[in-house]
Parts: C-alpha cells; sequence; structure tokens
C-alpha cells in the first residue's frame, strides 16, 4: 500500500487535486468527495504508466501543515 498527499482547491465550479510528489498526477470533480475519489484512481493509473515504463515509484517526501500568523492591528 503507498500513501501520498493530495492538495485539494477549491474552485469556482469545482474542485481540483494533485499529489506533490507525483508531478503530472491530477484530477478534479464536481464535490470534494468526487476529486479524492477520482484522485485514487489517477494515482493508480499513474503508477501502473511508471511501472510500465520500469521507472520506481517514488516515495512520499511532501507534508502540509497549517501554521498561524499574527498580524499587528487585526480582528483575526
Amino acid at each position: 500500500m503507498y500513501r501520498f498527499l493530495i492538495i485539494i482547491e477549491e474552485g469556482e465550479h469545482n474542485y481540483s487535486a494533485y499529489v506533490p510528489d507525483l508531478l503530472g498526477c491530477v484530477a478534479t470533480g464536481r464535490t470534494q468527495q468526487e476529486v479524492e475519489e477520482n484522485m485514487r484512481q489517477a494515482i493508480a493509473m499513474h503508477m501502473r504508466g511508471m511501472i510500465e515504463d520500469n521507472e520506481p515509484i517514488p516515495t512520499t517526501h511532501t507534508i502540509a501543515e497549517y501554521v498561524d500568523v499574527a498580524l499587528p492591528n487585526s480582528a483575526a
């Protein structure tokens, strides 16, 4: 089993996602749930292509974290 971080971005009319550790691996969907499922399928297809091309499957090196940033004189 492989585990990859996906980045999901909300657009005006849909969601899009990509995998920082798999260059060019992207998907879209009407909902967040749909884009997640489409991303799973895209990752599997991307990895099958890498295997067919005798390319190594990369290990994940990307992490994500939220940070809080305080600004002077701001209400947030």
